[in-house]
């Protein structure tokens, strides 16, 4: 068995905002786990917010020695050891794992998870920006039913976004403020998008801030939903009270075992759960879809964001997530980038 991995930068179609920074692209990192004819795909796409970089990675990945043949439980394990605590990383990892060893046993990661045929319509994001270029944004999301829009710089600046919103389209709208509220903005805000068709506030308060989101949601007229306070399963028995939902992101949990993990334990809590994710390629976003039968809602667009996606994995068909068919992840190179883009795979 080999490893092998590499770096590759995605391009933003608009520069993406949130209330904590903008970016033109992404560094992420690629892994390969290789096995005669198979080779198992993963992407690390870290975030600073975590403590992560793609330069921590790949320093992580030098560090590791040679591959063995494992079982899958075994894998697993030495994917969370080798991982040395980057999520993002076992994140790679695990899903170039579970990718090799599902095409090896010529099964998909939908049938292994058992999850149905229930694929749900994701969200698409509006980021932060330029506000001239919100009627564009809403044109190019002429096809999907859902807007995800990044909100959380003050309460004038966002009430801005939603009326210029609501200028273009009436279609639903899900809010992300990442942590970019106090209690007094949040109460206003609430009441306020509830008149708005708005199904739900994300993140609305600092991840350390349990104390104003308890108070918001006796208050608030809209469905909270964890994102900084969901990282994974063990984080769900001390927001129950604070959360409606949590948003549940492969790059943060580090692997789809865990996404299960935490998907089982919300249920428990009677918590909504949406998947998420960061602005990755087909490769995470493709992973974490075939989880997206099990759950309530998803907001799987991160590839949707780029203009140089290398890989061809679920497709959007009106609006609605689409697996690809065939074993493992169902991935292929798009034969675009084949020439130019020799070390992937």
């Amino acid at each position: 068995m080999n490893l092998n991995y590499t770096t590759y930068r995605i391009i933003c179609s608009h520069p993406f905002g949130i209330s904590r920074s903008t970016h033109d692209f992404y560094d992420i990192v690629y892994v390969y786990i290789s096995d005669g004819g198979y080779v198992g795909r993963g992407e690390a796409a870290p975030s600073l917010r975590y403590g992560e970089s793609t330069d921590k990675v790949i320093r992580q990945l030098e560090s590791i020695d040679s591959l063995n043949s494992m079982t899958l439980d075994e894998g697993i394990l030495w994917c969370k050891k080798n991982a040395n605590g980057i999520s993002s990383l076992e994140a790679s990892l695990s899903t170039a794992w579970l990718d090799l060893w599902s095409l090896k046993k010529q099964r998909s990661i939908s049938d292994f998870f058992k999850s149905g045929n229930n694929m749900l319509y994701t969200s698409f994001t509006i980021s932060i920006g330029d506000l001239d270029l919100i009627p564009k944004k809403i044109e190019e999301a002429k096809t999907y039913n859902i807007l995800k829009i990044k909100l959380g710089v003050n309460e004038e600046h966002d009430k801005n976004i939603i009326k210029l919103i609501r200028n273009e389209t009436d279609k639903l709208i899900r809010v992300d403020a990442n942590e970019g509220w106090d209690l007094d903005t949040g109460k206003k805000m609430c009441k306020w998008l509830a008149d708005h068709n708005v199904e739900f506030v994300e993140q609305p308060f600092k991840a350390q801030n349990l104390r104003d989101t308890a108070k918001l949601r006796d208050l608030s007229p809209l469905p909270l939903i964890a994102d900084e306070n969901s990282i994974k399963s063990s984080n769900i028995p001390d927001i129950a009270h604070a959360f409606d939902g949590i948003n549940i992101k492969l790059m943060k949990c580090g692997s789809l075992f865990e996404a299960k993990k935490m998907i089982d334990l919300a249920h428990e809590y009677d918590m909504k759960i949406m998947l998420g994710c960061m602005v990755e390629s087909s490769i995470g976003i493709t992973a974490m879809s075939n989880l997206s039968p099990q759950v309530d809602f998803a907001d799987l667009d991160g590839n949707l964001l780029i203009d140089n996606d290398p890989y061809i994995g679920v497709k959007i068909i009106d609006g609605k997530l689409k697996l690809p068919s065939g074993n493992g992840l169902g991935l292929t190179l798009n034969p675009e980038y084949k020439k130019d883009f020799n070390n992937l795979k």
